[in-house]
């Protein structure tokens, strides 16, 4: 136990056999939305490494016993966290900055069979076009035929003479908004 925390990887490795069971029907029980079996089998095998590092045998269980339930304690953790919705729009939106393609034109050809969400889409990018003055600011307006033209924040921030800190603000800014019309629509 104690090479293994000092970083032996055959200790290390013996470990994680011992343990591949455990792992195995912890991972059975638990479910995490948008991972598959492996993901949380991964999870718990990072709750059994910390439990590798942080085992201290004076504190009186059985390392068994401790990795059992830092191994549970990290899948549960990994299992509520997956459960949020804070990650939702990382997880579930769509870049707008395609590397072979204008922004517009990928907008406007989505890979949905259905009619109407691509009308729908259409009519969003139009919108945004022709009302572009009334919903970003005059930095923002530059930001985006910039970065709808297919430029990099880098290339856009020394087109404007900006950080690119700003451009990376504006067009955070700039999504914000693009989504909450999205929604709207």
């Amino acid at each position: 136990m104690v090479s293994a925390a000092a970083g032996d990887d055959e200790a290390l490795r013996l470990i994680y056999e011992e343990s591949r069971g455990m792992l195995l029907s912890m991972a059975n029980v638990y479910y995490m939305v948008g991972a598959d079996r492996d993901d949380v089998i991964q999870e718990g095998m990072i709750g059994l490494f910390y439990a590798i590092r942080m085992f201290n045998p004076a504190a009186g269980a059985s390392f068994k016993t401790f990795s059992e339930l830092c191994v549970k304690r990290r899948i549960i953790n990994a299992v509520k966290m997956a459960g949020r919705k804070k990650h939702m729009p990382l997880n579930d939106s769509v870049s707008l900055q395609e590397e072979d393609s204008e922004t517009a034109e990928t907008l406007r050809a989505p890979t949905a069979t259905d009619p109407e969400a691509a009308v729908l889409l259409a009519d969003l990018v139009d919108y945004i076009g022709n009302n572009a003055p009334a919903l970003f600011s005059e930095m923002e307006r530059s930001v985006w035929a910039a970065y709808s033209s297919g430029n990099n924040t880098a290339g856009i921030a020394e087109k404007l003479g900006k950080s690119q800190k700003s451009v990376d603000n504006a067009l955070t800014r700039i999504k914000g908004k693009i989504e909450k019309l999205f929604s709207a629509y």
